[in-house]
């Protein structure tokens, strides 16, 4: 396939928050770039819901609360930190199941240590996130109260359809999207497409659908904006958004292989200009439709939503992202993610995030190794079963063949043949074609492994090896800086507990008349039949032992007087 390029063609994006990356992917594939951001996030004008949502989640009254960004996740705790003690509240959440849309979410849980029960599968639509929640929670959705963050725009769809499957549905938003201070940009967006004068448009999120309509609506020329969609490529990034075109009467010509802003601009590179070919003649030759109302042309396009082609789900010679990224930009992203010093988990999926796209794969693994064995510990595709819980030993399989000889070991095709080649049961991503696996160092030691898969045969260039190559040893001292600072807090934490633990058996023991060990087996009883944990068990007794203190207190100071 030839290297993707929009020869010229003039393509709008309308994008807010990563413009100026887009209007250079746009401008590095050939096209003529006109990004024109289409909106801005703004804080509700209360934070009424919120604060609502966190005294009854502290009052135990939800049994499940879904997340469908990471941005939601932060502002949510923000706000709730306004009014109620933050540790309180994340505890609280940690004792309800959890589900999450997608790899942003997920992030800023785990850098919270909020466990997740259910992640949805790509392309992480309600959709997705509905089945896997019915498929972990089956019958006990029906007696749940379910509590879910908002992203700007609600989802209709999914409330529905969560509405149906449990008791109750209390819906918790915390920011949401307003069109741009300045719509001039926007209306000239408008008429360009109405007129003719783009020939792409790139549409990464339903709320730029919305407004779009919205300032159309506004000029009065919402039927020239449909008519100007149909005549020139429209690309989706994915089903929702889709979705929402459809609701407008707009049917997109394709969705992207994965829904990711480098791949949005390098399919429609590849694709656009045999497209507009395309529709151009068969409007020269068609004779002229009838019109339908606006109402009648939605019912119609949401009929044909089936028929939306998506790209092939792996394209080996596509560029990707890498073709618009330098080495002082590749250098840049690195460094930056270097000097936030982050959690481990928080690093991980940034490196995960970055490997994939900067190149085309259906799966990331980042392994790393702690005492000798490396521990999965992040994952482009959800596997909430797995991340953490896997354990691979020093040369088992390719990925501990790599980390044992320190070698890379790039797989183009058939990788199950290889003799090194160990299946694991509960990773689909074995069965896949190819592989590239690569060690992770930290002064000539290793750290980790990092693994791309791909489903079909991928040829890796000497490029791409070198690329993440150089990654791992780049994001070697930082993996190992977040490893550590990990396992210190968690053994200050564990010293914690014990001290804890000791003072309540302690009481326990003074007041029972028991023995140490008796002592010990009554908490971690009690630990088991109320499902807490020991150091929970140990500051009720702490807490309770204080308010009898203080309650003798007063009488105590007056017989010693």
């Amino acid at each position: 396939m030839a290297h993707a390029s929009f020869d010229g063609l003039r393509v709008l994006s309308l994008e807010s928050r990563r413009a100026k990356e887009v209007e250079k992917l746009i401008r590095t594939y050939g096209g003529e770039p006109f990004v024109v951001p289409s909106m801005r996030e703004v804080p509700l004008a209360s934070n009424t819901q919120a604060l609502e949502f966190a005294a009854r989640l502290l009052e135990g009254e939800f049994d499940a609360v879904v997340f469908f960004t990471g941005v939601g996740v932060r502002a949510l705790v923000e706000t709730v930190a306004t009014r109620y003690d933050r540790e309180q509240f994340l505890q609280a959440l940690r004792q309800v199941r959890v589900a999450v849309r997608g790899a942003k979410p997920t992030a800023a849980l785990r850098e919270l240590n909020v466990p997740i029960a259910v992640t949805a599968a790509e392309p992480t639509t309600w959709r997705e996130l509905m089945q896997a929640m019915d498929a972990s929670f089956g019958s006990e959705l029906p007696g749940w109260h379910v509590a879910v963050q908002e992203y700007g725009a609600s989802n209709p769809e999914f409330l529905a359809e969560l509405t149906l499957k449990c008791a109750r549905v209390t819906k918790v938003p915390v920011y949401q999207w307003a069109l741009p201070e300045d719509l001039g940009p926007l209306r000239e967006s408008v008429l360009a497409i109405a007129s003719g004068n783009v020939e792409v448009v790139l549409f990464m999120t339903a709320v730029q659908v919305i407004h779009l309509f919205q300032v159309a609506e506004q000029m009065g020329c919402e039927e020239d904006l449909r008519a100007g969609l149909r005549s020139l490529v429209v690309v989706s990034i994915g089903p929702t958004t889709t979705e929402e075109l459809a609701h407008y009467g707009v049917t997109p010509d394709f969705e992207p292989s994965r829904p990711k802003m480098g791949f949005i601009v390098n399919e429609a590179a590849q694709y656009a200009a045999r497209i507009l070919a395309q529709k151009q003649a068969s409007s020269e030759s068609a004779p002229a439709a009838p019109e339908l109302s606006s109402r009648r042309m939605a019912a119609k396009t949401l009929q044909s939503l089936s028929d939306v082609a998506r790209v092939q789900p792996s394209t080996p010679t596509m560029a990707g992202f890498r073709d618009g990224l330098t080495s002082i930009d590749f250098l840049h992203q690195i460094s930056s993610r270097i000097a936030a010093a982050d959690p481990l988990h928080v690093v991980l999926q940034s490196i995960v995030d970055f490997v994939t796209t900067v190149i085309p794969c259906d799966s990331c693994f980042i392994y790393v190794l702690e005492q000798d064995k490396l521990v999965l510990r992040a994952s482009k595709n959800p596997h909430a079963d797995v991340v953490d819980q896997l354990g691979v030993a020093l040369g088992q399989g390719i990925t501990g063949w790599v980390a044992e000889h320190r070698e890379p070991v790039v797989i183009a095709a058939n990788a199950s043949n290889d003799p090194r080649f160990v299946v694991f049961k509960n990773l689909p991503e074995d069965h896949f074609e190819a592989i590239l696996s690569t060690p992770i160092l930290c002064a000539s030691k290793v750290v980790g492994v990092i693994n791309l898969q791909h489903r079909l045969s991928y040829h890796h260039s000497a490029n791409e090896l070198r690329l993440i190559s150089t990654l791992g040893y780049l994001v070697g001292a930082e993996i190992e800086r977040a490893r550590l600072e990990t396992e210190n807090t968690q053994l200050a934490n564990r010293l914690e507990t014990r001290k804890i633990v000791d003072r309540a058996k302690g009481i326990l023991q003074r007041d029972l008349g028991a023995t140490e060990e008796e002592a010990y087996r009554r908490m971690q009883r009690e630990s088991r039949q109320r499902r807490k944990s020991m150091r929970e068990i140990a500051d009720a007794i702490l807490l309770g032992d204080d308010l009898k203190r203080g309650q003798t207190t007063p009488t105590g100071t007056a017989s010693a007087g």
